[in-house]
């Protein structure tokens, strides 16, 4: 099938590469415009246009998919299907009217479950178990589609959510394809979500990432391991934010208790006190520094007594 891609970070990137090397013929990519990026805040292509031009397929930076010019585009085409992984704007009624079987998203939850930009941050913050990922067929509703297909994804104590939506993207990649090619061959029915179960998953702003130690210690954890590596935890330090990696375990409750944010050092480690159990903590990366591990910026800032994090 004539197919129109679209996705912008590096997880719809092996879901381009899947469709590439499939049977099925994608005579464009669209992807969100040049964006600034790195401390110079120079204008850089997205993780699909790098892609796409390698392997030398025409790309589409439109600034709005409403735009009549690009409508016009899209049309000329004639795509039968538009996969669509992470692009990162609605697509509007209008667009999605073009292709005969629609605009087919794949997305890293197991629907109707998080609904919305960061499912795979929220499902870890959540305590999920087990996540996965969906291809349903896009409607003017928030991820609400009619679900073609579905895998699941085992959350493992440690992982961060980029780790979740590495496996996720690399899997997702070959289910897409699976229901591309089961469109194809006319087997493939939608099926309505369930009007149980759902949740939604907006994405998380740099304040949604500041860690609350007056919190239990397992919710810390999940906060910071979802927001990992965006938009990333935080606190603050002596009046300057203090980012803070994944956790490395939990510290030893018989010792005597630690007040929520108060700092525990020792030669080899750094505990924060919690609501309940103390954590121990992973890297951390101070204003304008390298991240580093905890016990060895414990160490040159010379840590006192009674000092904590946060607010």
């Amino acid at each position: 099938m004539r197919l129109v891609f679209a996705g912008t970070p590096e997880a719809a990137v092996p879901s381009l590469d899947a469709l590439a090397a499939s049977e099925h013929d994608i005579v464009a990519v669209i992807t969100r415009p040049d964006a600034p990026s790195g401390r110079g805040r120079r204008l850089a292509p997205s993780p699909v246009r790098r892609r796409a031009e390698e392997l030398g397929i025409p790309v589409w930076t439109p600034a709005r998919l409403r735009d009549p010019d690009f409508l016009e585009q899209l049309a000329a085409a004639r795509p039968e299907v538009c996969p669509v992984v992470a692009y990162g704007n609605l697509v509007p009624p209008a667009a999605l009217e073009i292709p005969v079987h629609g605009w087919v998203n794949l997305h890293f939850s197991l629907l109707p479950a998080w609904r919305g930009a960061a499912p795979v941050q929220h499902a870890i913050i959540a305590g999920d178990e087990i996540t996965g990922a969906s291809t349903f067929r896009l409607e003017a509703g928030l991820d609400t589609g009619p679900v073609y297909g579905a895998l699941t994804e085992t959350v493992r104590p440690r992982d961060t959510s980029g780790d979740v939506l590495d496996r996720l993207a690399f899997a997702g990649a070959g289910l897409l394809v699976a229901t591309i090619d089961g469109i194809a061959r006319g087997e493939l029915v939608a099926v309505p979500q369930p009007a149980d179960g759902v949740s939604l998953a907006p994405k998380l702003e740099v304040a949604d990432a500041e860690v609350e130690f007056r919190l239990p210690a397992m919710a810390i954890d999940r906060r910071i391991r979802g927001c990992t590596p965006a938009p990333g935890a935080w606190t603050t330090f002596r009046g300057e934010r203090l980012k803070l990696g994944p956790a490395t375990g939990f510290g030893d409750a018989v010792r005597e208790r630690l007040s929520p944010g108060e700092l525990r050092v020792t030669k080899a480690r750094v505990e924060v006190g919690t609501a309940t159990d103390p954590l121990v903590l992973g890297q951390v990366q101070a204003l304008g520094k390298k991240p580093m591990l905890a016990a060895d910026w414990a160490r040159g800032i010379r840590i006192e007594g009674g000092e904590r994090l946060g607010s």
